[in-house]
Formats: structure tokens, C-alpha cells, sequence
């Protein structure tokens, strides 16, 4: 440890003049130096092996002890209720055309050709847009998503049908936008959602704190000898079964997150997104264009004028007709006919209908005749300067 080229802490400097490899070895002397008197003043490894277990021993109890202070239920319960609602709510945000197609075939009246894609425009090879309607989206000078483009489309179509009387009212055309506004209301929740995701630095503070509490319990959930009296050490056992239990689950619940915190993946577990678009998208065209104005013929049905009418059952749920159908749960309650009494709230007992003696009330007098109050008279045109009568009332009554 006294070569004069080592730079570490209690060597000093004698000579400029230093060489990398007298630096170097210098420094890895001191270092192995450094290292054996650590050893010395733990004494591990020239301690016998029983002192050896026993400073083990202490290190596991160390270990037990102060494992339970990281909270691994507290933060990872936290982060897992944050990604399966947040997952849950993507789901619920994936909007459905449904409501809007109905909505559609049932306000917009007419088989007008121009509204619907015609062979004018060659559409490109998916279908979902002409080359026109391509050519104007990528016109559009915006740097930021464009996904609310035929959003505007529609509206404009809309108010251009209500123009053209296939709307018949401004309730329908309510009606219509109030469903587009839904639906490209979804549309903007996922793109928040995929915009603004779970903050990287929340995700790792999990997952250490998941390792670092079952490295603390892989020392301090060791069997102890029972003959040296620790509490909570008095069976031997080769597989602690309960540690190993709580480490599949809290493992098994970060990786639920992990899975879970990406929905639109290619994993199993996700969103099957390709399904329901072409779902969507067959569904649509279905409903405005092949079953619209398409209605079968009404008849009567086998229920027509039937006094009790009841859905057929099967063999297996034929029993259920005799079962009673529910009432409610106070329904069959009866009282004895002492507690169905009425009784007075001061405590006299009267029957119903009679009351005791007291004060007679006064009897009112004739009534007072109705106060005339004069009627202003009708006011004449008002005068040019003034700007209009409404502002006048309003001066009058502020």
C-alpha cells in the first residue's frame, strides 16, 4: 500500500512522473488491501462454521424483520386497479356503429345514388375512401392526426340531406350529430388514451419493489434450527410452500399489468381489433344499404289477442312453471291485529275516527274583498332614439 504511484486515498503523490501501469497496479493493490481488511474485521470467513450459522442465522432474522416494511400490496395493488380500469374504459371506448346506423336508416329518407360511393371516383384497394376524398384528406394542411376529417364529411352530408328535405325535421338532424358527436367522442378518448400512457417511472417502482421484497424474503424466509429457540422457527421444513405461494401471486399480478397495460397488442389477451372492424364495417353497409326500407310483411302472430301470453319452454326448464313467481321479500308478512292498531302519537288511545275533547278552533270570518290594483295604460311608440322596446323593459326592470 506504500507504492508511490497509487492515487487512492492515503497514498500520496511523490512524483509527477507517474506511469499508467505503476498507476494501475497501485491501485488494485490498495484495492486488494482494502478488501482482506474488510474480511478482517467481519471475520466471516475465519470464523468456524458453527459461528458461521449463527451470524447467518441473525442475517435471516435482519431479513424477516425488515422485509415487511417495503409496501408491495399497497403499490401494487394501486398500479394494478390503474391499468385494469384504464384497460377496461379503452374497451368501452371503442366505438360501435350500431346506434349510428339505426339512427341513420331511420332519419335519412330517399335511395338518392350520390350519396352513397359511386364508381365516378375509382376507390383504392380497401374500399374506405375514392381517390377524391383521398386527394382532399391529404390536402388538408394540418400537422396534427386527421382521424375527425370524415367526421365533418358526415356532418356536412347531413346538413346537406336536411337541405335537400331526405331529413324531414331538425329533430332528426338533432338527433343524427348528437350520435356523430358519441362517436367521434370515442374516437378522441382512445387517441388520448394511446397519447398520455402510465408513467414509465411508475411501472418500475412496481416491479423493484416486487423484486426487492422476494430477494429479502429468499434470505429472511429461511428455516432456522429450531434448537436455538427463535421465534416463529420451531418447524424445519425443506420448500417453504407459503413464500413460494405468495410470490406466484404477487408475480403473477405485475404480470397481469404488464399484459394488460397495452390492449392493442398482438398478444393473446388483446383486443382482437381486426375482428371488429370488419365487424363494424359489414355491419354498417348491412344496415344502410341492403336492409333499408326492407321490411317483411306484417301478419299476426301466435300471440295475437292472447289473454296470458308465455314463451314456450324447453324439457329442461319446463319445471320452472311451477315454481311461484317471486313477490317480494316482505310480501307474505302478516302482523297480529294488536300491532295493526292506530294509535295516537301523545299516547291516548281513541278509535279511529274520534278524537278526544280540546280546544274548539276559531271559526274564520267572512272573507276580505280583493284589493283593485289600477292597471297601467298602453304605452305609445317609443321614441326614435331609444333603441328598440326590449332594451326599454330591461332598463325599466334592472
Amino acid at each position: 500500500m506504500g507504492e508511490p504511484g497509487c492515487l487512492c486515498k492515503g497514498n500520496p503523490v511523490t512524483s509527477l512522473d507517474v506511469s499508467p501501469l505503476h498507476y494501475s497496479t497501485g491501485c488494485v493493490q490498495a484495492g486488494v488491501d482494502r478488501f482482506g481488511g474488510l474480511c478482517q474485521q467481519t471475520r466471516w470467513c475465519s470464523l468456524p462454521p458453527p459461528l458461521q450459522k449463527r451470524y447467518f442465522e441473525k442475517l435471516v432474522i435482519y431479513c424477516d424483520q425488515y422485509a415487511s416494511l417495503i409496501p408491495v400490496s399497497l403499490v401494487l395493488g394501486f398500479y394494478v386497479t390503474l391499468v385494469v380500469h384504464r384497460w377496461w374504459n379503452q374497451y368501452l371506448c371503442m366505438p360501435l356503429p350500431d346506434a349510428l346506423m339505426c339512427v341513420v336508416a331511420g332519419t335519412v329518407h330517399g335511395r338518392r345514388e350520390a350519396g352513397r360511393v359511386t364508381p365516378d371516383f375509382p376507390a383504392p384497394a380497401p374500399g374506405f375512401m375514392t381517390r377524391e376524398e383521398r386527394k382532399k384528406f391529404e390536402n388538408l394542411n394540418s400537422s396534427y392526426n386527421k382521424y375527425w376529417v370524415p367526421c365533418v364529411w358526415f356532418s356536412n352530408l347531413a346538413a346537406q340531406a336536411r337541405r335537400e328535405g331526405r331529413i324531414r325535421d331538425n329533430s332528426a338532424l338533432k338527433l343524427l350529430l348528437e350520435e356523430l358527436t358519441v362517436f367521434r367522442g370515442k374516437c378522441g378518448m382512445l387517441f388520448h388514451y394511446d397519447w398520455i400512457s402510465v408513467p414509465l417511472v411508475y411501472t418500475q417502482v412496481v416491479t423493484i419493489a416486487v423484486y426487492s421484497y422476494f430477494l429479502a424474503c429468499l434470505i429472511g424466509r429461511q428455516f432456522l434450527d429450531p434448537a436455538q429457540g427463535y421465534q416463529g422457527h420451531n418447524l424445519d421444513l425443506c420448500v417453504p410452500i407459503f413464500t413460494l405461494l405468495q410470490f406466484f401471486f404477487y408475480a403473477g399480478w405485475l404480470k397481469v399489468a404488464e399484459q394488460l397495460i397495452n390492449p392493442f397488442g398482438e398478444d393473446d389477451d388483446d383486443f382482437e381489433t381486426n375482428f371488429l372492424i370488419d365487424r363494424n364495417f359489414q355491419v354498417s353497409m348491412l344496415a344502410v344499404d341492403e336492409m333499408y326500407d326492407d321490411l317483411a310483411m306484417l301478419e299476426k302472430d301466435l300471440y295475437w289477442d292472447a289473454a296470458e301470453a308465455r314463451a314456450p319452454y324447453t324439457a329442461a326448464t319446463a319445471f320452472l312453471l311451477q315454481q311461484p313467481s317471486f313477490q317480494g321479500s316482505t310480501f307474505d308478512i302478516t302482523l297480529a291485529k294488536e300491532d295493526m292498531q292506530f294509535q295516537r302519537l301523545d299516547g291516548v288511545d281513541a278509535p279511529l275516527g274520534e278524537f278526544p275533547p280540546g280546544p274548539e278552533l276559531p271559526i274564520p270570518g267572512p272573507a276580505e274583498p280583493f284589493t283593485t290594483v289600477p292597471m297601467p295604460a298602453p304605452r305609445g311608440p317609443a321614441p326614435p332614439w331609444l333603441p328598440s322596446p326590449i332594451g326599454e323593459e330591461e332598463e325599466s326592470l334592472a
